[in-house]
């Protein structure tokens, strides 16, 4: 377990006990701090459309997830403990788990219970109890807290700045792919919601998305993070893509880790990845969603290698605007859901099993008889990083970056 940071009073009676000058020892120890601080590292990995939670961390051990997910059930799981595992996808965050730097949070949502899109990401990104209260993101609000105290630069990595670094506090950017504009970039998602139960025009809409992320993937050493997901079968070449797929993931997650090495560069950075919205032939060990998991868990290889001696120092959360129903549907895919599951890595993050409680999937626990329900607040787990990683106040935290939340306390994982 972490030590508990000194606190300014002990500090100064034990230099005093032992005739040493007062102002030479708070000099000292809290210029120390502040080296220290300098040093801790947040990333947040957004991951659209809705990450199906069941399959990034199948619970296994639950006796009625076979049951419930059908051919979609993910087997050959990488084993975390008696009831949960990991998709096999994510062969390089399970060693990180096995090495006690990697967790899971199966069972987290954001208060508000929309399921479209744009809702949900809404709330997920601007902190707030519900939907369009604000306009600012709370990363970017979170900034602006720590800015008060000591100088810290953040960044978004991708075609667009993404909400929950939008705001006063300066944030710098980069895309691999270049930048476009905000409204064109959510376009595919709107369509989406829109199209997502029209037989015809869902299908078509995934495979032209699909055709576009490959072409993206064949053409570039560095897709955009932006490249939307596959709902239907790949094309007889996808393993050749995939495969080039993943690199290019792991190359922008070194490129970023490169950018967080360097003196004076950001401390914060957000990137989104797209792609996880699988109402249709989602897979299980194999298919569309396994094909997004690898290119999720490339990314994080990339920064965890990237950033070499300073991994110790660094956080990672990757969430998603909410999970997916708990049954499979009648296309072998999954539809917009409550809780989903996140992910936690880093060398900073304190060593066990997973964070929060498991609701179990019994029918009699299924928020409104279909979704995984909620059992843990995100903003609670994004309150714990802030305060504990980056010493964020918590009164900041109650009412300016998670505005009016005070009843939901900080989750320490650090």
């Amino acid at each position: 377990m972490t030590p508990a940071r000194p606190s300014r009073r002990g500090v100064l009676a034990a230099a005093a006990a032992f005739g040493v000058s007062l102002q030479f020892a708070a000099t000292q120890a809290f210029a120390a701090t502040e080296d220290d601080l300098a040093k801790k590292k947040l990333i947040v990995v957004i991951c659209r459309g809705g990450m199906d939670g069941l399959s990034v961390s199948p619970p296994v051990g639950d006796a009625n997830y076979a049951g419930l997910r059908g051919p979609i059930a993910v087997a050959d799981a990488l084993k975390l403990d008696g009831t949960f595992a990991l998709h096999p996808a994510l062969a390089a965050t399970h060693a990180l788990a096995e090495a006690g730097e990697a967790r899971i949070v199966p069972a987290v949502a954001t208060p508000d219970r929309a399921r479209s899109h744009f809702e949900a990401q809404d709330v997920l990104e601007t902190g707030a109890a519900g939907v369009y209260a604000t306009s600012s993101g709370w990363l970017n609000r979170a900034v602006e807290a720590i800015s008060v105290q000591r100088k810290v630069r953040a960044l978004s990595v991708g075609a667009t700045a993404p909400l929950i670094l939008r705001g006063k506090a300066e944030a710098g950017s980069w895309s691999p792919g270049g930048r476009i504009a905000d409204g064109s970039a959510r376009l595919p998602t709107l369509l989406q919601d829109l199209y997502k139960h029209d037989p015809l025009l869902g299908p078509a809409l995934a495979r032209g998305l699909e055709t576009e992320a490959m072409a993206q993937a064949a053409m570039s050493d560095l897709p955009a993070p932006g490249a939307m997901h596959a709902a239907a079968p790949p094309a007889a070449n996808a393993p050749a893509l995939v495969r080039q797929g993943q690199d290019a993931a792991r190359k922008l997650g070194t490129t970023l880790a490169g950018f967080m090495r360097e003196p004076g560069g950001p401390q914060i950075a957000a990137l989104s990845l797209d792609g996880f919205d699988t109402h249709a032939n989602q897979g299980a060990a194999q298919g569309q969603l396994a094909t997004r998991l690898a290119y999720l868990d490339a990314v994080l290889d990339g920064v965890h290698t990237g950033l070499g001696p300073d991994w110790k120092d660094t956080v990672i959360v990757v969430a998603t605007e909410f999970g997916r129903t708990a049954r499979v549907n009648g296309t072998a895919g999954t539809d917009h859901g409550t809780a989903s599951t996140a992910l936690l890595l880093g060398g900073a993050l304190k060593r066990g099993g997973i964070v929060g409680d498991w609701p179990t999937l019994k029918e009699a626990a299924l928020f409104e008889k279909r979704d995984v329900a909620p059992t843990l607040d995100m903003r609670g787990l994004f309150k714990g990083l802030l305060a504990d990683h980056l010493a964020v106040d918590r009164r900041a935290l109650d009412t300016t970056v998670f505005p009016d939340s005070a009843s939901v306390a900080p989750v320490s994982v650090v």
